[in-house]
Order: structure tokens, then C-alpha cells, then sequence
């Protein structure tokens, strides 16, 4: 369907624009706006963003995230502000994706478990690294929850 949307050959519904711009973390805007005109600047109300488990189905997610920029589009990285409650190492699922990813601890501590070793970041802590490895986060303070900032990048082409 997308091959015939791109060639002209199927003009989409607007049910079907608006899976689409979920799908690919766009508004509809995307479809209409004139680009050429205008450069990107978003303002993301705090009141405006809703948090998110990492895994809808968790019965105990191990982390929750709200998209800093969730209606900018186009955008060439994605930011999140992220909690991660307390975990035992066993208690948490790995995961990977393509591109990099960056985790700046604002408050708590938080385990970053990569390539089978695990990293303690305190707050002011940072990290780097190819999230093309499985890795997983958690909470490793029992009485905060931890809070940092994650930016994850596309895969470089």
C-alpha cells in the first residue's frame, strides 16, 4: 500500500494518513504543511505530555517514558524523559534497536546493563552507546526513583 501511495496510484483516506503518522511519529500537519517555508521549532508543554510504560502488555513495566518532542516532525533524534523504579538485575528485560542512544541521569540511580555488564549512574552521570546491543535499564535505589533524560539517534546510513 505504501509503494502505491508513494507512485500515485492510491489516494490515501484520512484514517489511513493518520495510522500512517502514528506509525512513523509524525502529526498529519506532515501531509500538508509547506516545509519549504518554515523551519523546525516546537514548544512541548510539560502539561501536554503523557507518560508511557515500555511495554503496554508489562504487567511491572521496568521503565515509563514521555516524548519530550512528540509532535515535531522530521526530527533526526528522539528525547525522552524516562523513570525507572527499582529492579532487581533479573527483574528487567533487555532489548535493542538500531542507532545510539545517550542517557543523562538527572535524579536517583540507575543501572544500565549492557553487553552483560552492568553500569551504576548516579545523578550527573552520563552514557553513550551503540543501541544496536542488547541492553536494558532499571531503578537501583530503593527509595527513588530514578529519572534521566535518554536521546536515541536513527541507525546511521
Amino acid at each position: 500500500m505504501l509503494s502505491q501511495l508513494e507512485n500515485g496510484k492510491l489516494i490515501p483516506t484520512l484514517s489511513t494518513l493518520a495510522r500512517i503518522a502514528m506509525v512513523f511519529d509524525v502529526s498529519l500537519d506532515h501531509f500538508f504543511a509547506d516545509r519549504r517555508r518554515r523551519r523546525s521549532f516546537l514548544v512541548v508543554r510539560a502539561s501536554d505530555r503523557i507518560k508511557f510504560p515500555d511495554r503496554p502488555s508489562a504487567p511491572r513495566p521496568d521503565y515509563f517514558f514521555e516524548c519530550l518532542a512528540f509532535s515535531a516532525q522530521e526530527k533526526s533524534l528522539q528525547a525522552y524523559m524516562a523513570e525507572f523504579p527499582y529492579r532487581q538485575a533479573d527483574d528487567v528485560t533487555e532489548h535493542y534497536h538500531e542507532g545510539a542512544e545517550f542517557v543523562h541521569v538527572l535524579q536517583g540511580t540507575v543501572a544500565i546493563r549492557y553487553q552483560g555488564d552492568d553500569y551504576i549512574l548516579k545523578e550527573g552521570d552520563s552514557v553513550y552507546f551503540d543501541s544496536a546491543e542488547p541492553h536494558s535499564y532499571r531503578g537501583d535505589d530503593v527509595n527513588m526513583v530514578g529519572r534521566a533524560i535518554v536521546v536515541t539517534t536513527p541507525p546511521r546510513l
